[in-house]
């Protein structure tokens, strides 16, 4: 591999990671507001449902797939499952009805 492409990589991750490690590093110490602190908090359900919704409404062969998945991801999240897990139980009942149609 050539040292130019080496160093390359090696750039990108640290423009990438510093970004993300600033904040942590500048702001360890500072308490945000319990209001903020609960919006932070919902910032990954937003994104999650931004993401999903809209594709509901472009499926074309089967709307019930997208249905069950958007159900299933709302259930897991009103329950206050990780959005981590809110995703693998949608992928998770979706593989199910796929299996059994």
């Amino acid at each position: 591999m050539n040292s130019t492409i080496v160093w390359m990589i090696i750039g990108m991750g640290l423009v990438t990671y510093i970004p993300r490690m600033l904040p942590l590093v500048v702001f360890q110490h500072v308490k945000l507001p319990p209001f903020w602190q609960g919006v932070l908090k919902n910032v990954p359900y937003a994104a999650l449902g931004a993401l999903i919704v809209p594709g509901i409404f472009f499926i074309q062969d089967d709307i019930w797939f997208g249905v069950l998945g958007f159900v299933s991801a709302l259930v897991a999240a009103w329950l206050g499952a990780n959005v981590i897990i809110v995703v693998l139980i949608s992928v998770a009942v979706l593989s199910v009805y796929a299996l059994i149609w």
